[in-house]
């Protein structure tokens, strides 16, 4: 069966970023049970089985299988994914009073509360490893333990936010991971109940999640995010007892510094950034004609490591004098080159200068703030998403041109090959991505006098954007 993507990668990372212990199941129904049979390698038991029972073979057993009406012990699983109706002695609460509630009102009360998909529509459903492509699902199961859950809950809220809400009937959970999944098209979590886990083989410090198909790559992205934040599975431990100071992330170790950038309201931050060839310098140039003064980051690090800077007597006494020119300047290549592939030096480079920057833009954005009634300051740093720089700003602007523009720009401006150019562009965060990270976009594609015109609207929107800043205060 033919699938419209690949889905092994983003499995695969998945997997391996929450360190899960059992594989990610597809779930797909089907309006008609003969098309299950067109499933590579579909199993059909030969007894009759419970759901859960299903699950577990898919992401503990490796297989892939398939079910309609009649392979069920109980109506009470098809009727959750819609291949059958409950009898009257359920509904009417029966069914639930004979073990799970008090009287015949409560489980009748029970059995209104479980979420079914509509009686009829589907004849069969089938489910699968996701990682071996087997279809396209409509929903995945993943089984995790609290904190592996957590972190997909982040992933999942990292981009377009929203509060996540969760439900649990009690027995009959899957109904509130799968058929709650299909009927909001939200995920939904939910605790394996007393059958999955004794029918199912649930462990004790497991839940579940289902995830719409279509979210998956969105939590990937989440995941990834995170990841490169710091945010990781498993997750470590620092004392109760200690002084975690140190262990906090850095935006919270940030706020001190923040509050104290941005002042009082007579000064408004705008972080400006893009990719490569979107022309930032050209944006901020006409940001700079309207009365924004530019702090450039690409300037800063140059200053910092200029002969006699701390900074530049760091990097010299840890990694010798072969980074230097003849005239005792950085060698910026061959530093390159000695840090590309070693992490740690990597580190220990961003440790001398990385500091050494933020002294000097504290003192900038104070030159420039000192004595004025209020002002716009322009920041421009082409990595402010990839180094996490966001919060630093009240607005970030981002320099836009299409991926075929950049590469266009690129070859003619450096005289670089084709292939060279798009290995430089892939190198940074795609400009489609840093678009959604960015409250306003100057998209530079096209003339000067259309850059321009967009640039002054921008400027015209941050003139009133601080004055309500001044009137709230």
């Amino acid at each position: 069966m033919n699938t419209s993507q690949d889905w092994e990668k983003p499995i695969r990372r998945m997997e391996l970023l929450m360190r899960l212990k059992s594989f990610p199941v597809a779930v797909k129904l089907f309006e008609n049970k003969n098309e299950i049979n067109d499933i590579p390698f579909i199993r059909r038991l030969d007894h009759k089985s419970t759901l859960c029972q299903l699950i577990n073979l898919v992401r503990n057993f490796d297989w892939t299988v398939g079910a309609e009406l009649d392979d069920f012990i109980s109506v009470m699983c098809p009727s959750i994914i819609g291949l059958a109706d409950i009898p009257d002695f359920m509904k009417d609460g029966t069914f639930r009073s004979i073990v799970w509630s008090k009287s015949r009102a409560d489980g009748k009360k029970y059995e209104n509360g479980i979420p079914r998909l509509p009686t009829g529509k589907y004849e069969a459903v089938a489910m699968a490893p996701l990682v071996y492509n087997p279809f396209d699902p409509d929903i995945v199961l993943i089984y995790a333990n609290p904190a592996q859950i957590m972190l997909l809950i982040n992933s999942l809220q990292f981009e377009d936010y929203e509060v996540m809400q969760f439900y649990c009937v009690g027995e009959s959970s899957c109904s509130d991971a799968i058929a709650r999944c299909y009927l909001t098209g939200k995920p939904s979590l939910t605790i394996p109940c007393y059958g999955e886990r004794r029918y199912g083989h649930a462990q004790d410090d497991e839940l579940v999640m289902a995830v719409p198909a279509d979210m998956i790559d969105k939590a990937l992205r989440g995941m990834e995010a995170l990841y490169q934040r710091g945010i990781r599975y498993p997750i470590s431990y620092a004392g109760a007892e200690s002084d975690v100071t140190r262990e906090f992330p850095q935006a919270y170790q940030s706020e001190g510094m923040i509050t104290g950038m941005r002042g009082n309201s007579n000064r408004l931050l705008l972080g400006v950034t893009g990719s490569v060839a979107t022309g930032k310098s050209t944006v901020a140039k006409m940001l700079e004609e309207l009365g924004a003064p530019i702090i450039d980051f690409d300037i800063l690090s140059r200053v910092v490591v200029e002969p006699g800077k701390p900074a530049y007597k760091d990097i010299v006494s840890f990694f010798g004098e072969q980074v230097l020119l003849e005239d005792k300047t950085l060698d910026r290549e061959k530093l390159r080159e000695v840090v590309f592939q070693d992490m740690e030096k990597r580190k220990k480079l961003e440790s001398f200068i990385h500091p050494r920057i933020g002294e000097l833009f504290l003192e900038l954005v104070e030159k420039y703030a000192k004595g004025k009634e209020r002002i716009i300051i322009q920041v421009v740093i082409p990595l402010l998403i990839e180094t996490q720089m966001q919060a630093m700003f009240e607005n970030l602007l981002m320099v836009y041109a299409p991926e075929e523009v950049q590469l266009k720009r690129l070859i003619e401006r450096d005289n670089n090959s084709e292939e060279l150019a798009m290995s430089i562009i892939r190198s940074q965060l795609p400009v489609e991505e840093k678009k959604g990270y960015c409250d306003m976009v100057v998209d530079n594609s096209g003339s000067l006098e259309e850059t321009r015109k967009q640039v002054e609207e921008i400027w015209e929107k941050l003139i009133n954007l601080q004055e309500a800043r001044i009137k709230a205060q």
